[in-house]
C-alpha cells in the first residue's frame, strides 16, 4: 500500500519565537544562546546562517564571523508553549502524530484522500492554519517515508512545501548531497568524502556489500536511505511526565555527607536519562522521610534543563534548607518533573564550551560501558 507520509518543521523555531515576541528583530541576524564568550550558539536566523554561523559552534566564533548579530539568551519555557500549541493544532486534524522533537512533527496520512481531499492540498491548509494561529513560519515535506519527507522539508524551506511523487524517490535525492541524508555526521561525511563520494546518487550506484565493508551495519541504513527506502512507522509516543528515583536505608542516618553522596548520585543518574531520552525538566523536588516516617516534599521551578550541575545545585540547595539534622533519614529521593522533549541533550543557553565537551564524553562512556561507568568521584567514596 502507498505511504503518505508528511514531515513538518518549524522554521529556525527559537528565532521565529523570539521575533514574534519583539517585532525589532525581523530581519535582523539573531542568535540564540551564547551570551558569553565561553557559551555556544543554540539557534540563529537565517540571516546569521549566511555569514557561516551555526548550531552548536562557540559563540566567541560565532560573533567573529558576524559581530553585528543580535545575542539573545533564550527562554525554554516559552518555547515548550508555541510547540504544545503547534502540536495540539496538528493532533486535532492528523490520525497519527509522532512528535519527533520540539519543533518538528511527522504525520502518518495514508488513505485520507479517499475520504477527505487530496493529500498535498490537506497538508498545505493544515501548514496555513498553524502559520494563521501561531504567526510561525513551518515547512513541510510529503512522500511515502519518513526520510524523504525531511530531506524534502529541507529542500523546500524556508516556510515552504514541497512532495516526492510516490516512485520518484531516488530521481529526487540523486543530484543532492550527502549531508542531506538524515544520520550523516561529520565523521562519516568526511568518510565518504575521501572516497570521492559527494552525491547521493553515488551512493544509489554502490552495492550495499560495499556500504557495510566500509561504514558496517550503518552503511547499510544509509545506503537504504539513499535509495529512499525506509519502512520506519510513524509512532505516537505516550511521554512520561516525570522521572524519579528513591533510596531506603538500611540503617537511618544524620550523616550529611552521605546523604549528599546518594543525592550527587542520584541526580548524575536522572540527568544522564534525560540527555539519553532528549529531554529536559522545569522541575525538581526532593523527599525525605524521616526514622518517624514523616514525609516531606520540597519542590523547585528552573530554567529548563538536563544539566548535572545546575540539577544538583537546586536540589543540594533544598536539602540545605529542609533537612532537620535532629531527626534520622529513613528515605531519600528526587524527581525532575514537567519534562520536555526534543531539546538538544544539554542547556545551550547555560553551559560553556568546555562543560558541553566534557558531559557529551562521559555520556559517550556512559553510552558504551554502562551508566556506572563514569561518575564524580563523591559518588565512589564509601559511607
Amino acid at each position: 500500500m502507498e505511504r503518505s507520509v508528511v514531515h513538518m518543521d518549524l522554521d529556525s523555531f527559537f528565532v521565529s519565537v523570539e521575533r514574534l515576541n519583539n517585532t525589532s528583530l525581523v530581519g535582523k541576524p539573531v542568535i540564540i544562546g551564547g551570551g558569553s564568550d565561553r557559551g555556544v550558539v543554540a539557534s540563529c536566523s537565517y540571516e546569521a546562517r549566511q555569514f557561516g554561523v551555526h548550531s552548536a559552534m562557540p559563540s566567541k566564533t560565532a560573533r567573529m564571523l558576524c559581530p553585528h548579530a543580535i545575542f539573545v539568551r533564550g527562554d525554554m519555557d516559552m518555547y515548550s508553549r508555541y510547540s504544545n500549541t503547534v502540536t495540539e493544532i496538528i493532533e486535532a486534524e492528523a490520525p497519527l502524530v509522532e512528535k519527533a522533537s520540539i519543533d518538528e512533527h511527522y504525520l502518518d496520512i495514508s488513505g485520507m484522500d479517499k475520504y477527505v481531499k487530496q493529500s498535498m492540498l490537506w497538508t498545505h491548509e493544515l501548514r496555513e492554519k498553524i502559520i494563521r494561529e501561531t504567526g510561525l513560519p513551518i515547512s513541510f515535506g510529503l512522500s511515502q517515508n519518513k526520510t524523504v519527507s525531511k530531506v524534502a522539508t529541507n529542500q523546500a524551506k524556508p516556510n515552504g512545501e514541497k512532495q516526492v511523487l510516490f516512485g520518484t524517490e531516488k530521481i529526487f535525492l540523486a543530484p543532492l548531497s550527502i549531508q542531506k541524508i538524515p544520520g550523516i555526521g561529520d565523521k562519516t561525511n568526511g568518510i565518504l568524502r575521501n572516497m570521492g563520494i559527494e552525491k547521493i546518487g553515488t551512493i544509489q550506484t554502490m552495492p550495499i556489500m560495499l556500504m557495510q565493508k566500509v561504514l558496517g551495519e550503518n552503511g547499510a541504513v544509509i545506503w537504504r536511505k539513499a535509495n529512499g527506502i525506509d519502512n520506519n512507522p510513524v509512532e505516537p509516543q505516550s511521554e512520561a511526565k516525570s522521572m524519579s528515583t528513591e533510596d531506603t536505608f538500611d540503617r537511618d542516618t544524620t550523616d550529611v555527607v552521605y546523604l549528599k553522596r546518594v543525592l550527587t548520585m542520584m541526580v548524575e543518574k536522572l540527568a544522564y536519562k534525560l540527555r539519553k531520552d532528549l529531554k529536559v525538566t522545569g522541575c525538581v523536588t526532593l523527599k525525605l522521610r524521616y526514622s518517624d516516617f514523616q514525609t516531606h516534599t520540597f519542590q523547585k521551578r528552573i530554567s529548563y534543563t538536563a544539566s548535572d550541575d545546575v540539577i544538583l545545585q537546586t536540589i543540594l540547595e533544598l536539602f540545605e534548607r529542609n533537612f532537620s539534622r535532629r531527626v534520622l533519614i529513613r528515605l531519600i529521593g528526587v524527581k525532575f518533573s514537567n519534562l520536555v522533549s526534543g531539546f538538544n541533550q544539554i542547556n545551550l543557553f547555560e553551559d560553556t564550551e568546555e562543560k558541553i565537551n566534557l558531559y557529551q564524553a562521559m555520556d559517550k562512556i556512559r553510552n558504551r560501558f554502562g551508566d556506572k561507568a563514569i561518575m564524580r568521584s563523591i559518588g565512589l567514596e564509601k559511607p
